[in-house]
């Protein structure tokens, strides 16, 4: 049985875990609100270009842009996103599950190249033989679409050469504050749509489709890279702040435990020094 002075102690450390679970989650839900602005801002213009140059990707031959058609040779690219902390409950162990049901699916460790962004599934992934194009640690404190575009211009110049067959995207995607969804995204080539969805018209360009689709595309690969990184910086707060909410609730249980069970201790030991007591006046 333990000492009430140890008993004691335990209480305390546990009620300076709560206190930091309790500041942790608060300036998680401060930092939710303003990464939760920023995914509402950028989902319209990216959902809406996704779905124009899906259609327009229908309309034209597939070599008509070096990103519209598919490589004969190379492997896949898979650019995982994850969190560079922890304390966020299953967030990143869903990402590194999904990358892994993704890399057996494509035939294992050496059939496909991994690009990761995140401390850590770079450090988990860095581990185990993979081939890694991309390196990104340190980039959600100061989020900006800079740094989408080096993360899709080295996997655009990998698509091109020929090294990449194609390309996709797993990250986690904003939900709610309790809901985040791991989503596998192919980036390239360009998904086609339904080239019937829009009644059977045509485009009419202006200057003409070369031009259109050099500055295009890119530019649409650049932006779903970022809006996955807004979407994934968003969901890793939601999960921060429920997991340490959770935590927060798990630690008043455990003090009101402890205090119970400590009560118990203190009146076994007076009821024992009673009966000492007792005792000793009975043989005297």
């Amino acid at each position: 049985m333990p000492s009430l002075l140890d008993l004691r102690r335990r209480i305390r450390a546990v009620k300076s875990t709560q206190q930091i679970t309790k500041a942790m989650k608060m300036i998680a839900a401060s930092r939710l609100r303003r990464a939760q602005d920023r995914v509402v801002a950028a989902r319209p213009y990216a959902q809406r270009m996704q779905q124009v140059l899906n259609s327009l990707a229908a309309r034209v031959e597939s070599d008509a842009h070096p990103l519209l058609r598919t490589p004969a040779t190379g492997r896949p690219l898979l650019i995982v996103v994850t969190a560079d902390r922890g304390l966020c409950g299953s967030f990143n162990a869903n990402i590194i599950k999904a990358t892994g049901q993704f890399v057996l699916a494509e035939g294992g460790t050496e059939s496909v190249t991994l690009g990761l962004v995140g401390r850590k599934g770079r450090d988990f992934f860095r581990r185990r033989a993979f081939h890694t194009l991309i390196e990104e640690v340190g980039l959600f404190q100061p989020l900006t679409f800079a740094h989408a575009v080096a993360i899709a211009d080295s996997a655009i110049e990998e698509f091109v050469a020929g090294r990449a067959s194609k390309v996709h995207i797993v990250y986690n995607e904003f939900r709610s504050v309790i809901s985040q969804r791991v989503t596998v995204e192919p980036l390239l080539p360009i998904p086609r749509g339904d080239a019937d969805a829009g009644g059977g018209s045509d485009y009419l360009y202006e200057p003409g489709p070369e031009e259109i689709f050099r500055d295009l595309l890119p530019r649409y690969v650049q932006a779903q890279v970022y809006r996955a990184l807004l979407e994934s910086n968003a969901a890793f707060f939601a999960a921060q702040m429920t997991a340490m909410d959770a935590a927060t609730r798990n630690s008043t249980d455990m003090i009101d435990s402890l205090t119970l069970y400590m009560n118990k201790v203190r009146q076994a030991a007076i009821t024992r020094e009673i009966i000492e007591v007792v005792s000793g006046a009975s043989a005297t």
